[in-house]
């Protein structure tokens, strides 16, 4: 009897593997961080073997967990895969090796061909045809940088010998022994080379940065059949049968399943979804249209807002001003003083996204007087995730109008100060749920639905979470004098 399914997700800065019960209860999980690269000012880089390793590690401890509880490997119905997006990884498909480091989603190396591309009025063609701008964040651009700087590597991938893929394509290759070489709608809408209307890869932004299509993993359902794990791998073959990007498999792991329906997660980035049903929206707002995920016979849609950094800036306070010891902290020290002193913290690390997209803004920390200690800092960089996402709500307001009370995951939402804060600054209902491993959940879903494990999304929908509702209780003023001041700040960046 199949009990158990095991969700991997891999995101920018840990690997962490879940393992689920039936009724959807995280019964254990593992984590491990692994290096950030940071070679030149802008530029970030992963190692992808040990995005590997770190993620086998984490799945063999929740195997290792499983059977020290008298559970066994063959009661694991199935895996799912959630991963960072856009991240962007070339190898040679015959040795299995890395041409390059992995180039993180965050990394602005590419921004002044991207610069090339606006100059020559191609925005609407590419929106158009993939529903996203014009950025460095995206695949695209990463793709043809390795083509171009790393020595012989274009020719090999002429030649049918260099294949790409974003991170859950890494992993599927690796997990299946290299046969099976696959991507799902989701992850493939993240690359700004996939047409999200004609549901294949484009052939003439393809043409026009000079990709070869042949290195391109295939594009299947998010809920489906990815192969199955190599016996050497885990000690059993275990079907892989769920994939999506992090933020889509937050959506669906929060059961936004309806059109209308909003989450946002609190990750190394911060990313606001919207779910669209079957019709695509094409942003006046600054906002991304891009696949929630692939089912069976249909797609579903979403609006997206993106934050670069997020999460990202308490992990900068802990191990580049080393102000903090720990993310747990800042709840306590930003409590330990009244207000935040004047100071704004804007951490335009990357550059800034939603609905601003400049690549070339840098982070700026502003309104210091000789008063100014080390929790007004830490208060201000908590503060500055919840002003991001007002920004980026404030767009999606503006693009559809209506907007309710707002469903919210990831690991900075364990924060009590800045759930109570993002209420209070958007003056909206703030759900956080008991489990906050959404992004996991969702990739668990998605496998279990396809392989029956879960018979329906009302099924999965009726797993039932206890929560808990930070309601807003500024003042109106209050609200618009610290928003007004935010964006003051945000101006000076550029």
């Amino acid at each position: 009897m199949k009990r158990y399914l095991l969700s991997l997700d891999q995101g920018t800065t840990s690997s962490r593997a879940v393992l689920f019960d039936k009724q959807g209860k995280k019964l254990y999980a593992s984590q491990y961080e692994f290096t950030q690269i940071f070679p030149q000012a802008g530029w970030v880089e992963h190692r992808p073997d040990e995005i590997l390793h770190t993620q086998l590690q984490a799945a063999r401890d929740c195997i290792a967990w499983l059977e020290q509880h008298n559970g066994k490997i063959s009661e694991i119905d199935s895996v799912g895969i959630t991963n960072q997006r856009e991240t962007t990884i070339l190898w040679n498909k015959y040795t299995g090796k890395p041409v390059y480091n992995a180039i993180v989603w965050q990394c602005r190396r590419t921004a002044d061909f991207c610069k090339e591309l606006e100059k020559q009025n191609l925005h609407e063609f590419f929106q158009k045809k993939t529903g996203l701008l014009i950025d460095p964040y995206f695949s695209a651009t990463k793709i043809k940088w390795i083509l171009e700087h790393v020595p012989d590597v274009r020719r090999q991938a002429e030649n049918g010998e260099i294949i790409f893929g974003t991170v859950d394509t890494w992993l599927i290759w690796n997990l299946t022994g290299g046969k099976v070489h696959a991507t799902d709608f989701s992850n493939a809408s993240r690359t700004m080379l996939f047409d999200i209307h004609k549901l294949q890869w484009e052939k003439e932004i393809l043409k026009l940065l000079s990709v070869p299509e042949q290195i391109l993993p295939e594009v299947r359902n998010s809920s489906g059949d990815f192969g199955k794990t190599e016996k050497s791998v885990f000690g059993e073959e275990i079907p892989i049968c769920g994939c999506a990007g992090d933020q889509q498999a937050a959506l669906f792991g929060q059961t936004c399943f309806q059109k209308g329906d909003v989450k946002n997660t609190y990750g190394t980035g911060g990313f606001l979804l919207m779910n669209t049903g079957t019709e695509s929206i094409q942003s006046q707002h600054g906002l991304l249209t891009t696949i929630a995920w692939g089912m069976p016979h249909q797609v579903t849609y979403a609006l997206e807002g993106s934050v670069f950094i997020s999460g990202a800036v308490i992990k900068w306070l802990r191990d580049e001003l080393q102000i903090i010891q720990n993310a747990q902290e800042t709840e306590k020290i930003a409590q330990s003083i009244p207000d935040n002193g004047g100071v704004y913290f804007v951490p335009a690390f990357t550059g800034l996204g939603t609905p601003y997209w400049n690549s070339e803004a840098r982070g700026l920390l502003c309104g210091l007087t000789r008063g100014t200690g080390k929790a007004y800092i830490i208060r201000a960089a908590l503060e500055a995730i919840a002003y991001q996402t007002a920004d980026v709500l404030k767009a999606m307001e503006q693009e559809t109008g209506v907007l309710g009370q707002i469903q919210t995951d990831g690991g900075a939402s364990q924060n009590q100060f800045l759930m109570q804060f993002q209420a209070d600054i958007l003056n909206r209902i703030m759900i956080r749920p008991e489990n906050i491993e959404s992004t996991a959940q969702g990739a668990a879903y998605l496998a279990g639905l396809y392989t029956g494990f879960w018979e329906s999304l009302e099924e999965i929908s009726a797993l039932k979470q206890q929560f808990r509702k930070f309601i807003p209780s500024m003042e109106t003023a209050q609200r618009e004098k610290l928003l007004q001041e935010w964006h003051t700040a945000v101006q000076r960046t550029f």
